[in-house]
């Protein structure tokens, strides 16, 4: 295991059995540390889907939006790899804390976590996003005119549940039914 991901992989061993408690000062200052991605310790939680480090990480104060820095990095956010990884219970504590669920990666492709939950073809994941507004604005494509589902073909009812949420728009948040 290369070195940085040995010094993240301590640290999360430090978060999850709560070792960090005598050495407060320290383990704030490891929170800023990176691996060789670029990763910090909540980008690897998230990843993980270790939701007990991802909550003790947060309550600890580390930015839920932080992106991950580097040339291989391409600005992820934890939830980017949350969703890339399928963990729908660190997604929604991520959104809970207020993850920009339409954050995008730099770079050539600019993709939205929803755009990773479709390449990875995580259905379970593309529904809990786009149930919490990931298709808001609707006109969300990556940098090469793509909207998420392009990477994810078959879904045919997650266009449904993206209209549903444009129509509703469309009134204002009102819902209009003709059985009244």
């Amino acid at each position: 295991m290369p070195p940085g991901q040995q010094m993240q992989q301590q640290l999360l061993l430090d978060v999850r059995t709560q070792n960090y408690l005598s050495s407060r000062r320290s383990f704030k200052q490891r929170l800023r540390e990176r691996d060789d991605r670029g990763w910090t310790p909540l980008h690897i939680g998230a990843r993980k889907g270790d939701l007990k480090v991802v909550k003790r990480l947060l309550d600890e104060g580390m930015d839920v939006n932080v992106t991950a820095l580097g040339p291989k990095a391409k600005g992820a956010t934890p939830l980017h790899l949350a969703a890339q990884g399928g963990h729908i219970k660190v997604m929604d504590e991520l959104l809970d804390r207020g993850a920009d669920i339409d954050a995008r990666t730099k770079g050539a492709c600019g993709w939205t976590p929803l755009h990773i939950a479709a390449k990875e073809r995580n259905k379970e994941a593309i529904k809990f996003l786009i149930e919490n507004g990931a298709f808001l604005p609707p006109d969300i494509n990556d940098n090469r005119f793509n909207p998420p589902l392009h990477y994810c073909p078959g879904l045919e009812w997650a266009y449904e549940i993206k209209h549903r949420q444009e129509r509703k728009l469309s009134f204002g948040g009102a819902t209009c039914s003709s059985e009244s």
